[in-house]
């Protein structure tokens, strides 16, 4: 059967620098193994196939849902394939219920997304977190090389997919990094890694004021503007060895370290550097409190594929 495709790239504006994500745009009647097999043929880290919404997600508002597969097996949430099949379900004539939010429901539940422009930017979702086994953080800093004095905090962090996150001294410790994949795919944990670029590691960031972050909420920073943050994410465990940006982490990342005073309301990460992208991550938190991850997506390959 012929099925509407789109391959986009999200967390950039220019094609071939952010993440690239496949999607299906008629998944109904696909057997789970058939998603899967598509999925692991891709090679990407993530391919989504969308779907009617369940009765109970139509009621609750839901305007389509998705399933999302990396090669390894299926998600319950991820975030740069929430804003990819966004974009996409929009481009081919998608109407949302609500003039303003498109709720897209998934495993995790049903995920709030926003449009500013052309940018979309999905309401993270809540978070659990607590503090990582000694021995587990041990062996996760031998497997990318670090000194203990390196890592400043350490959280495993839930919000549907389980990241161990690390708060790291600087971002040239975040881009000298050089894993051991297969010591990572052993321990079958995925690990993000986070640094600024700022020379002490957490007080330019602090000094800006959530008031100030308020005042700025809203605006589109420059197309040049310089991050803040650098982050980078390995998924061995799912078959990724290092994901080029990653919005679910970078959703949890934001709500622990907002929450931690370890960095301000609003701030611009920067992800793929090591992969030759240029990921863009735009987070803000709301005055009601609810954190946003945002960025563009360009479509780069439309068509149709046999399933």
């Amino acid at each position: 059967m012929q099925r509407p495709f789109k391959q986009v790239d999200v967390f950039t504006a220019e094609p071939y620098l952010g993440n690239a994500l496949a999607v299906v745009l008629d998944g109904a009647g696909l057997a789970d193994a058939q998603m899967q097999r598509f999925a692991r043929w891709t090679n990407l880290s993530e391919t989504t196939f969308v779907l009617e919404p369940t009765a109970a997600g139509r009621a609750a508002g839901a305007d389509y849902r998705v399933r999302i597969f990396t090669p390894g097996g299926e998600l319950p949430f991820a975030g740069h394939p929430t804003l990819g099949s966004c974009h996409a379900w929009l481009q081919v004539g998608g109407q949302p219920q609500s003039a303003d939010i498109i709720t897209q429901e998934c495993q995790v539940g049903l995920v709030k997304i926003r449009r500013d422009g052309e940018r979309l930017a999905f309401a993270a979702p809540p978070l659990q977190r607590s503090n990582p086994a000694p021995a587990l953080l041990a062996q996760v800093s031998q497997a990318l090389g670090l000194r203990p004095a390196q890592i400043v905090a350490a959280q495993l962090l839930d919000n549907g997919p389980v990241w161990l996150g690390l708060w790291l001294d600087s971002s040239d410790t975040v881009l000298a990094l050089a894993p051991d994949h297969a010591r990572l795919r052993t321990l079958g944990q995925k690990v993000g890694v986070a640094g600024t670029y700022s020379a002490q590691y957490a007080t330019p960031l602090i000094a800006r004021s959530n008031r100030e972050a308020r005042a700025f909420a809203g605006r589109t920073e420059p197309a040049a503007a310089a991050p803040d943050l650098e982050v980078r994410a390995f998924a061995a465990p799912l078959g990724v060895n290092e994901d080029p940006v990653t919005g679910s982490f970078n959703a949890s990342l934001a709500q622990w370290l907002i929450a931690d005073g370890l960095a301000p309301a609003r701030y611009l990460a920067a992800q793929g550097s090591c992969l030759d992208r240029a990921g863009r991550v735009h987070i803000e938190r709301d005055a009601g409190g609810q954190v946003w991850v945002g960025g563009e997506s360009v479509t780069c390959i439309e068509g149709t594929v046999t399933l």
